[in-house]
């Protein structure tokens, strides 16, 4: 498939989804959802840079991503404390 192809039938699926209007409850989880998500790699992404200095890396995948978005402040601390005394 041609990238022409692709972006034209990305664009046609955006056409319609302005027509038609999208759900909005699932959109309004999904939202919040992503931006859930997205806090927890920023998260990680800190906790990495500034625990550097005492030997703290949590790995970024999306396990570690979903416990700290969805957990927030307790599943940071969870993730570094199976880090510091499991591993």
């Amino acid at each position: 498939m041609s990238s022409t192809i692709f972006i034209s039938i990305i664009v046609g699926l955006i056409v319609i989804l302005l027509l038609v209007g999208a759900p909005v409850k699932p959109m309004k989880y999904i939202g919040q959802a992503t931006i859930k998500l997205g806090i927890g790699m920023l998260f990680l992404f800190f906790i990495n840079v500034f625990g550097g200095a005492i030997g703290l890396h949590i790995p970024i995948n999306l396990f570690t991503v979903f416990v700290s978005g969805f957990l927030g402040v307790f599943g940071i601390g969870s993730l570094a404390a199976i880090h510091l005394f499991v591993l």
